[in-house]
């Protein structure tokens, strides 16, 4: 018998609503899933939003304050998708109050705030996912796969690139996210914190680094109103930019290999270039979100003049039977936060935890206040990761 679950979408912008097709969506990809979510609840503090989305998507009650999804009987498992800075106090409060919780990275503002979080979700017994969402790609689990059973050899070295224009217009309003106190450390908790995941999920952990980072835009107008996703703002009050723009940093893993970690929110040109490409001595994997689907593979014993071919994903990689029949058929962004929101879900159902978790969140966070501190001081830094 399928059991009913209720949750609650804490902050509906645009990635609250990603969260909430995801649930409704879930069991038409994952039938045999344990849980039915049922809409139960959303929270968002901007006037209206939370009412909209109640008539748009069907959640039972709709609510400004937060507090009120907390205190409420009927929720049993919460996706936090409000700023960054509301996370810790958010999702602390959702584990004491015994409610399951998917929170989107970066998980707060600092290792301390991810530290908090993970410790809040172990003390209550409470399952705990965090939105590291392009490690769930079938071609992303692919190459990890190829990358641990040896078939391009021992990894050397890999890059890493997280570039977007979300912020390159000089009319972009200023926003909670390029504040410290409210967006912390700009781009590399946007951007530079999927980058930091997927390095140590597909090569493990990283020993040392040195960063630089760079401030480009340094001044935006304020918006006049309430603002959802990446507004623009003219003619409000000019105000400085107080996070980074731009991180680029070298990598040392535990393994031996090295790296390089490039991201920036202001790129002219880019739109969602995200991907990597990792060396080994017999071969290499190259993958690039704007082509999901499709995982470029050298291996082999040429090694000069190797070829490399295109792997269409299909069914046996990853999750993508949930969705396509057959090979090349396309899968898309929403479709990763329903594999997350399955993992989620199953966790709860058995107990055990499956997908990104919180103790993920803490090594990533880790590895970006490394970046600050190298970038600070112009030194190599290790993230002193927790075991």
């Amino acid at each position: 018998m399928v059991e009913a679950l209720g949750v609650a979408v804490v902050g509906f912008g645009w990635m609250g609503r990603v969260h909430t097709q995801a649930y409704a969506r879930v069991r038409h990809h994952y039938p045999h899933l344990a849980l039915r979510p049922e809409l139960v609840a959303v929270a968002e503090e901007v006037p209206g939003r939370a009412e909209e989305a109640a008539a748009q998507f069907g959640f039972a009650s709709a609510t400004r304050d937060w507090r009120e999804v907390a205190a409420d009987p009927r929720v049993h498992a919460v996706s936090i998708t409000a700023p960054n800075f509301l996370h810790r106090e958010i999702a602390v409060a959702m584990a004491g109050a015994g409610k399951h919780i998917w929170v989107e990275k970066p998980v707060g503002l600092s290792a301390d705030d991810a530290r908090a979080v993970a410790d809040a979700v172990a003390g209550a017994g409470v399952q705990g996912t965090v939105g590291f969402n392009y490690r769930n790609a079938p071609a992303v689990e692919t190459a990890r796969d190829l990358i641990a059973t040896g078939e391009i050899g021992s990894v050397t070295h890999a890059r890493l690139r997280f570039f977007s224009d979300y912020a390159a217009h000089p009319e972009g309003a200023l926003t909670w996210r390029y504040e410290r106190e409210r967006g912390g450390s700009g781009v590399l908790g946007d951007l530079a914190s999927h980058g930091a995941d997927l390095a140590r999920f597909l090569l493990g952990d990283i020993a040392s680094l040195t960063a630089d980072t760079a401030v480009f835009l340094p001044e935006r107008a304020r918006p006049a109103a309430a603002t959802a996703g990446h507004a623009r703002a003219t003619g409000g009050e000019p105000g400085p930019v107080e996070n980074e723009d731009y991180v680029s940093c070298l990598l040392r893993f535990a393994s031996g290999a090295r790296g390089v970690l490039e991201a920036c929110r202001v790129s002219v040109g880019e739109q969602n270039n995200y991907g990597f490409e990792v060396h080994g001595t017999r071969g290499a994997v190259f993958w690039d979100f704007r082509r999901m689907n499709e995982l470029r593979v050298s291996r082999g014993t040429e090694y000069q003049d190797q070829p490399v071919s295109t792997v269409y994903v299909g069914p046996g990689h990853g999750e993508f039977a949930a969705f396509q029949p057959g090979a090349a058929n396309a899968m898309g962004y929403d479709d990763l936060k329903v594999v997350e929101a399955h993992r989620f879900l199953r966790s709860i159902a058995e107990g055990t935890p499956y997908g990104a978790t919180l103790s993920d969140a803490v090594h990533s966070a880790a590895v970006l206040e490394a970046m600050s501190r190298s970038a600070e001081h112009g030194t190599w830094v290790s993230p002193g990761l927790p075991g």
